[in-house]
C-alpha cells in the first residue's frame, strides 16, 4: 500500500496509489466501501488504521478501480502538518560522519551513541513544490536524503524485538540545512527549520511494503548529477535500535516522524563545498518508495 496527500480541483484529500502506482484510489471510497467514516487527513487516517486492520484495507483496494490519475492531481506532503517537530538523527553514516569533520562545531568522531535534535515542519512541503532558498539570509544551502520513519501507534519503552509493530511506514524527506545557520548558532535548530526546510513525500510505502530492517538503496542528484549513493543498511543504529532508545524515555504517539539520518554527499562534504544555488533541482530517490523532487527559488 502506498498512501498520498493530494490536491485536487483546489481540495485537498488522501488515498492510496492503485497497484501500477498510476492511479489514486481516493480513501473517500475505501471507507465507504468498509463501511466506516472517511479519516479528514492523514493523521486522522493513521490513528485507526490498526483497528481498521490492513487486510481489511487492502481487500478493500482490491475491490476498488483507481478514478484520478496522478497527473491530474498535485502532490502534497503527506502530512503536511506533523502534530510535533520531526525527531532527526545526526551523523548515522560512517562515510557522512567523516566528510563534514571540517565544518565549525563538528567532530569526526564516530558517535556512540544517537545524536537527536529536533526540526520544525509547520508546514512540510511536497514533491514539486520550491525549496526557498532564504537568500542572502542562508548562503550555505545543503540538501540531505534521509529515510523518514513515519510511527504508528502510541508507544513508550519499545524494545527492538517490537520496533516494526510500531512503525506505520516511510517516506522521503530531503533534511535540507542551512550550513552557515547551523554553525552560527553551535547547534542545529535553526539552520534545519528554515521555512520550507523540509521536503517530504511523495509517498509513505506501508510497511507491509517494505522488508524490516529496511534495505534500501538511497541516492540523491543535484540536476541530475549523483551526489548521494548508499543503502540504508549503512546506518550506524538502526531503526530497531533508534526507536528503542527514543521511546525508552519519550513517548512516541502516530503520526511522529523520525528522520534517520544522511549518507555522504552532500554539499558541505566537497573540497570546496558545493552548496545549492537558485534554480537547482534536486531529486531525492529510495528504493520502493519514489522519488522526490524540488527546486529552488
Amino acid at each position: 500500500m502506498y498512501l498520498l496527500t493530494y490536491i485536487y480541483k483546489d481540495k485537498e484529500y488522501i488515498g492510496f496509489l492503485d497497484e501500477e502506482r498510476k492511479g489514486i484510489i481516493p480513501a473517500s471510497r475505501i471507507f465507504l466501501e468498509l463501511n466506516i467514516d472517511e479519516p479528514k487527513d492523514m493523521l486522522s487516517l493513521i490513528d485507526i488504521f490498526d483497528n481498521v486492520g490492513s487486510e481489511k484495507i487492502k481487500k478493500a483496494l482490491h475491490s476498488c478501480k483507481s478514478e484520478i490519475t496522478l497527473n491530474m492531481v498535485k502532490i502534497s506532503a503527506p502530512i503536511p502538518y506533523p502534530r510535533r517537530n520531526i525527531f532527526c538523527l545526526g551523523k548515522n553514516y560512517l562515510d557522512h560522519v567523516h566528510e563534514v569533520k571540517n565544518l565549525k562545531n563538528v567532530n569526526a568522531d564516530v558517535p556512540k551513541n544517537p545524536i537527536y535534535f529536533s526540526k520544525v515542519a509547520y508546514p512540510a512541503i511536497g514533491h514539486e513544490d520550491f525549496i526557498d532558498s532564504h537568500f542572502p539570509i542562508v548562503k550555505d544551502l545543503d540538501y540531505e536524503v534521509e529515510l523518514a520513519v513515519v510511527i504508528g501507534k502510541k508507544c513508550k519503552n519499545v524494545s527492538k524485538e517490537e520496533a516494526e509493530s510500531v512503525i506505520f511506514g516511510y517516506t522521503i524527506c530531503n533534511d535540507i540545512s542551512a550550513r552557515d545557520l547551523q554553525q552560527e548558532h553551535i547547534q542545529w535548530h535553526k539552520g534545519k527549520s528554515v521555512d520550507t526546510f523540509t521536503p517530504l513525500g511523495p509517498y509513505i510505502a506501508h510497511k507491509t511494503n517494505i522488508s524490516f530492517p529496511p534495505c534500501l538503496e538511497i541516492k540523491s542528484y543535484v540536476n541530475g548529477e549523483l551526489r548521494q549513493n548508499s543503502n540504508t543498511n549503512q546506518l550506524i543504529f538502526d531503526i530497531p535500535t533508534i526507536i528503542s532508545d527514543l521511546s525508552s524515555c519519550i513517548t512516541l504517539y502516530p503520526g511522529d516522524i523520525i528522520l534517520t539520518g544522511t549518507p555522504a554527499g552532500v554539499g558541505a562534504g566537497f573540497n570546496p563545498p558545493n552548496y545549492l544555488k537558485q534554480g537547482d533541482v534536486v531529486r531525492c530517490y529510495i528504493e520502493n518508495i519514489g522519488e522526490l523532487s524540488n527546486a529552488v527559488k
